[in-house]
């Protein structure tokens, strides 16, 4: 899959001298999509920062082809299309250059490095984020280090969390620290705890969440729970979890992954009924639960502006050190919107006026 440069996608350009567009992605609409227009459809598959205005543009520009044909921005999708997006210019690969972007470091040696990573930044470039993520901090940090390349990929990150998921991250500097690690979050031998804000009452104190996973084929962007009959290639997920706060019509938990799948936490509680607070991807950014009151709709819209993302926080990492042996145990503070969020919530139930 070719990753495009975010300041030059979907631009109303062509060779100035030869005219010349060259394919950079493409991909086959999958099944069980269904029939929907290509300028929603791309808008949903492609970064954020990525408007439909800009894909409608580049349709006009005849930069968007279905089966080997440009089509308009209005051009309905349909199971087992093959789109592709042209640009001006030969793909090339990506290159992870250093940009100096803050690192929160819990911490470094000669083997390891663990960030405490912000909300909204992404960890590793990709379609639509070509610069600014994490792995670009990382570069800049480590430039004077002679024994680590950043465009290496048999070192550097060992395990990803998402965008707007906050918290540890675990990076190997070496190529045998990676691939000690990288066995380690295999084999489960790994602890992670993750603090989430849900939307309802969680009825039980605590409990487990089994169910496979897979991309859901409606919106490839979300990912689904299947049984094996309805999706064969549907990935094992176990997700254990503890109520450690009822707060009015949302529930903060603390979940243990004993798997590490794409949105395992967000798919899993949306497929209990309890999606995660202002997630957006799965429809947490709605009020899901309380009154019809206008103040109470008020107060939820100021709980979303507090905490524009979802409400998820990777607190805590465990394992063993690649080099020492020693088992390492690292812990972090919730960020600020996400302890403001919840200070709010329990100022609601305190009052319960609304």
């Amino acid at each position: 899959m070719e990753k495009l440069p975010e300041e030059n996608f979907l631009e109303e350009k062509t060779n100035e001298e030869t005219g010349e567009l060259f394919e950079h992605y493409r991909f086959i609409i999958d099944k069980g999509q269904g029939v929907t227009r290509i300028d929603k459809y791309l808008a949903n598959l492609i970064a954020d920062n990525v408007s439909r205005n800009r894909i409608q543009a580049a349709a006009g520009a005849g930069q968007i082809m279905v089966n080997g044909k440009p089509v308009k921005s209005n051009y309905r999708v349909k199971p087992n299309d093959s789109v592709s997006i042209l640009l001006s210019y030969p793909p090339q690969e990506i290159v992870i250059t250093p940009q100096n972007i803050p690192l929160d470091i819990v911490y470094e040696d000669d083997d390891i490095l663990l960030v405490n990573k912000q909300p909204n930044l992404v960890v590793h470039p990709g379609f639509g984020n070509f610069e600014g993520t994490l792995l670009n901090a990382v570069a800049y940090h480590l430039q004077d280090n002679p024994d680590f390349d950043a465009n290496n990929s048999k070192a550097g990150l060992v395990h990803r969390i998402d965008k707007n998921t906050s918290g540890l991250i675990l990076l190997a500097k070496t190529e045998r620290a990676k691939s000690d690690l990288g066995k380690q979050f295999f084999e489960k031998t790994t602890d992670r705890l993750y603090i989430a804000l849900v939307w309802g009452i969680v009825k039980d104190d605590e409990g487990t969440i089994t169910g496979n996973i897979a991309r859901n084929p409606k919106d490839r962007m979300r990912f689904a729970v299947f049984t094996e009959e309805e999706n064969p290639q549907a990935k094992y997920a176990v997700t254990h979890y503890r109520v450690l706060e009822r707060l009015g019509y949302v529930t903060l938990v603390e979940c243990r992954l004993e798997t590490g799948r794409t949105h395992q936490i967000r798919v899993h509680f949306k497929h209990i009924g309890h999606t995660l607070f202002n997630d957006e991807r799965y429809g947490g950014n709605e009020i899901l639960k309380g009154t019809r009151f206008a103040k109470y709709k008020q107060f939820v819209q100021n709980c979303f502006e507090i905490c524009p993302r979802q409400a998820l926080h990777a607190k805590t990492l465990g394992f063993t050190h690649p080099r020492t042996g020693e088992r390492m145990n690292f812990d972090s503070e919730l960020p600020q919107d996400l302890q403001q969020l919840i200070e709010k919530w329990r100022g609601y139930t305190e009052k319960r006026e609304i």
